[in-house]
């Protein structure tokens, strides 16, 4: 249970950062449910990756943790809004 402890914090704090970015960016907005999700995955890569890719972020802990999947979570859906068709 503890080795799904830090993938359920990078969930949740990349989720929460998906719906900042939708709610920063309403004209770009995906809904509450794709920024979640979206926000979601990027926590769950920014979470689990993003320690390995920049040693800096390293031992940084739970404050690490939360920190790079909201930053993820939050990047994630406003990189997919960017490149999705604007319905006319």
């Amino acid at each position: 249970m503890e080795s799904l402890l830090p993938l359920l914090i990078s969930l949740i704090s990349g989720a929460v950062g998906g719906n900042i970015a939708g709610a920063l960016t309403k004209d770009r907005n995906l809904g509450a449910t794709l920024n979640t999700i979206l926000g979601a995955v990027g926590g769950a890569a920014g979470g689990q990756l993003l320690p390995n890719l920049l040693p800096a972020l390293q031992g940084t802990g739970l404050l690490g943790n939360v920190g790079s999947s909201a930053i993820l979570g939050l990047l994630l859906p406003l990189i997919v809004s960017f490149f999705k068709k604007k319905a006319v």
